[in-house]
C-alpha cells in the first residue's frame, strides 16, 4: 500500500510540473514578441460607418507583416467597400484619394500611383475579408487609408515602423 501511496505521489507531481508554463512570453500575445523574423499578425475591421477599429499600428522595420481585414459591416462592395491600402512617406492622401476615386475598375487602387504604395487588399464587401502579406518599410510613420471614394477622410490611420 506505501509503495501504491508513493507511486501516486510521484505521478501527480510529475504531472502538476509538467503542467506549469515555463514559456516567459506566455502572458504575452505572439504578437507583440518583437523580432523581423517573425510574422507580425494585425487584424483590423472596417464598418458601414466608415470607419477603421485600428487607428494606429506599430511594427519593426524588415518584419514580416500580415494583415487581414475584415469589412464588418452588410452593405454591398458598390455602395460601401473597403479596402486597406498602406502609402508611402510623404504621399498626398487628397490628391491620392481622388485619383482613386476614379479608378473604379481597378477597384479604386489608380494604376497612375501604383509607386506610392507599399501594399493594399482588395475591395471588400459586407461580411468579406482578405489577407495579405508584406515587409514592413523602413523606421518611420505612414499613412493608411480606404480608397473607396470618399473613405480615405474618415477611414485612415498611422502605420509606425520603429
Amino acid at each position: 500500500m506505501k509503495k501504491l501511496k508513493t507511486g501516486m505521489f510521484l505521478f501527480a507531481s510529475v504531472l502538476a510540473l509538467t503542467s506549469l508554463n515555463t514559456n516567459a512570453f506566455a502572458d504575452k500575445p505572439v504578437t507583440e514578441i518583437v523580432d523581423s523574423k517573425q510574422v507580425k499578425t494585425i487584424e483590423i475591421k472596417g464598418t458601414d460607418a466608415m470607419q477603421f477599429d485600428l487607428k494606429e499600428i506599430k511594427v519593426k522595420a524588415g518584419q514580416k507583416v500580415k494583415l487581414k481585414l475584415t469589412h464588418a459591416g452588410k452593405l454591398a462592395k458598390a455602395a460601401m467597400g473597403h479596402n486597406w491600402v498602406l502609402l508611402k512617406e510623404g504621399v498626398d492622401v487628397a490628391a491620392f484619394g481622388s485619383k482613386a476615386a476614379a479608378a473604379r475598375d481597378n477597384e479604386y487602387i489608380p494604376k497612375s500611383e501604383e509607386a506610392s504604395i507599399i501594399a493594399h487588399t482588395k475591395l471588400l464587401g459586407g461580411g468579406e475579408s482578405d489577407t495579405i502579406e508584406f515587409t514592413a518599410p523602413k523606421k518611420g510613420k505612414y499613412t493608411y487609408i480606404c480608397s473607396f471614394p470618399g473613405h480615405y477622410a474618415l477611414m485612415k490611420g498611422t502605420f509606425i515602423v520603429e
